[in-house]
């Protein structure tokens, strides 16, 4: 493909021919690979609740000094270890508020050290310190409530997706989804990123999101399929990976225009921010490339285990491999002279 063909497809000013179906053990292989080292990382390292979920103390104090984030994260690498510290959220709030989530203080033997370093530090009094012990029911509720949320939306979805189209495409849509999960929830375990509130709520937003790109194309597959010369002459993988590529550069377009806002988030915005933002871009790019390279392929698997679709590609394929008749020749032309070309039979 040309550079001035590549642009044109982007413009959505020319439908592009990529074999994505033919292709599709590539996809399965690549996903399998994502699949698996998430795996490997959900239960060698695990998920990295915040004190939200598993509690905490949460700190905040006046910063008379203007002293850096480093510099607070330096007093609790001090007291806590290096591995407690890592786990600590330090933000600025309104240039001159910190705010600190740890672990529990309370019990902690060093814990009145711990806040008198911080007092020095940002040069106020130990007393001045607003210190709240955060117990891991509120954290709890939430899942809680977000796995029953997920369960009624994964039931409302499979029954809309068989109502509107069949439950193939439904069954289709949610291996796409689980494809969502377990990649974004390996991702946060291998980087070793906190899994907040605002995780869970982003998590569950990209849900959506991955599914309205999933039933555009399969509205789409369901329009060319309904064609039943289109399906006898093309086979219904080919119907499929004609679909792709005609929604494929609204859904690249779609989620880059979602992407963009995202990644501004994710590069500059404040740690809360930050959290959400992840989530939701790790999701994403998730999301877009299930729905194009997962749950439509899915559905080919699916589809063509039906015998009139296992005929129609039996006759394709014997169409494929019978020869071309070639005509012989019953004329030649002569080379032309002053009386003009001359027929010999």
């Amino acid at each position: 493909m040309s550079v001035g063909e590549a642009l044109a497809s982007f413009r959505g000013h020319r439908v592009p021919g990529f074999k994505i179906i033919e292709h599709r053990k590539w996809w399965f292989a690549l996903s399998g690979l994502f699949i698996l080292l998430s795996l490997v990382g959900l239960l060698v390292r695990g998920l990295n609740f915040s004190i939200s979920f598993k509690g905490g103390a949460q700190l905040q104090f006046s910063n008379r000094s203007h002293a850096p984030i480093a510099q607070y994260q330096g007093v609790l690498s001090r007291y806590l270890g290096s591995q407690d510290a890592q786990n600590s959220v330090v933000e600025l709030l309104g240039g001159n508020q910190v705010s600190i989530q740890t672990i529990s203080l309370t019990t902690l033997p060093n814990g009145q050290n711990v806040r008198v370093g911080l007092a020095n530090l940002a040069g106020i009094s130990v007393n001045s310190i607003n210190e709240q012990d955060v117990g891991p029911t509120w954290g709890s509720t939430i899942s809680t409530k977000a796995i029953e949320g997920l369960v009624i939306f994964l039931v409302l979805v499979t029954l809309y997706i068989s109502f509107r189209f069949e439950w193939k495409m439904s069954g289709s849509a949610l291996a796409a989804l689980v494809h969502d999960l377990i990649i974004t929830a390996g991702i946060y375990a291998l980087v070793g990123r906190q899994v907040t509130p605002e995780s869970v709520i982003a998590i569950l937003t990209i849900l959506g999101y991955s599914l309205y790109d999933t039933v555009v194309i399969f509205d789409k597959i369901k329009e060319n399929t309904d064609s039943a010369a289109l399906v006898q002459r093309e086979t219904y993988a080919g119907v499929v990976n004609m679909s792709l590529n005609q929604t494929l550069m609204r859904s690249v377009n779609t989620s880059l225009v979602v992407l963009l806002p995202i990644g501004s988030l994710l590069w500059f915005g404040g740690a809360t921010l930050k959290d959400f933002a992840f989530a939701l871009f790790v999701g994403v790019a998730s999301g877009t490339y299930s729905s194009i390279f997962i749950a439509s392929p899915a559905l080919v698997l699916l589809k063509e285990r039906e015998p009139r679709y296992q005929q129609i590609r039996s006759r394709a394929a014997v169409r494929a491999v019978r020869p071309v008749p070639r005509a012989e020749p019953t004329a030649r032309t002569a080379v032309e002279g002053d009386g003009g070309p001359e027929v010999v039979a």
